[in-house]
């Protein structure tokens, strides 16, 4: 084997690695705050420490991984601040997003919206399903723009699965879910028909609502600490 191709194997395993650790992290299989030990992941992957280790360091530079100095690493912990940033971010970037996918109404991902949309309503017993489909709903939504660059900008703020919360509290999740799913057939009815300023406007408000349940959510259990 050449040394060429010796580089293309490591890469490769460490891009499989890297995947594979950050869908488990995406799915909740890894929860926040979990520890990530290198040689149980190895054993798990079927791979040795190395990739992993290296894996583990792009994890840490995409901001789902912590690095902890001669303690190993663990699944990123979310700060009431981080999720105040993440929402922010989305109400810039995902409302002229919903423009841009209503001038070009692409089949696609309408269908993908479509597609979330029944996913979620049909998840009202399975918070982690009806987020899933949450997600995917806005990645879709964000597809439909035809901007690579603004869909890998909200590709890495869902990456850290900030609105979970608010499907985890038991008292509001089914109420959550059902209206997350009412709002999200109204943006995309609005796509549908070309209707910039309103997939704009309720993609906006949609986004500003789930923010303020959020931050309430943190409040409470805050509250609840003091």
């Amino acid at each position: 084997m050449s040394a060429g191709e010796s580089r293309l194997q490591v890469t490769s395993v460490v891009e499989r690695a890297y995947s594979a650790l950050r869908e488990r992290i995406l799915s909740g299989d890894l929860e926040h705050h979990a520890k990530l030990r290198q040689e149980d992941l190895a054993a798990q992957l079927g791979i040795s420490r190395t990739p992993v280790r290296e894996a583990l360091g792009r994890l840490a530079a995409d901001g789902l991984v912590e690095l902890l100095p001669n303690r190993g690493a663990r699944v990123a912990d979310i700060t009431p601040d981080d999720m105040r940033c993440a929402y922010e971010a989305r109400l810039v970037i995902e409302p002229p997003a919903a423009a841009l996918a209503a001038a070009r109404r692409d089949g696609e991902a309408l269908a993908r919206m479509r597609a979330a949309i029944a996913e979620h309503r049909s998840a009202t017993r399975d918070v982690r399903v009806a987020f899933a489909a949450n997600r995917d709903f806005h990645l879709a939504l964000v597809a439909g723009s035809g901007n690579a660059f603004l869909l890998r900008f909200v590709e890495h703020l869902w990456a850290r699965r900030l609105g979970l919360r608010i499907y985890e509290a038991q008292r509001s999740s089914r109420d959550v879910i059902a209206l997350d799913a009412e709002q999200h057939e109204g943006i995309a009815d609005a796509v549908q028909r070309g209707d910039a300023q309103r997939a704009e406007r309720r993609t906006r408000e949609h986004i500003a609502g789930a923010m303020e349940v959020l931050l309430d959510e943190v409040a409470g259990d805050d509250d609840l600490a003091g």
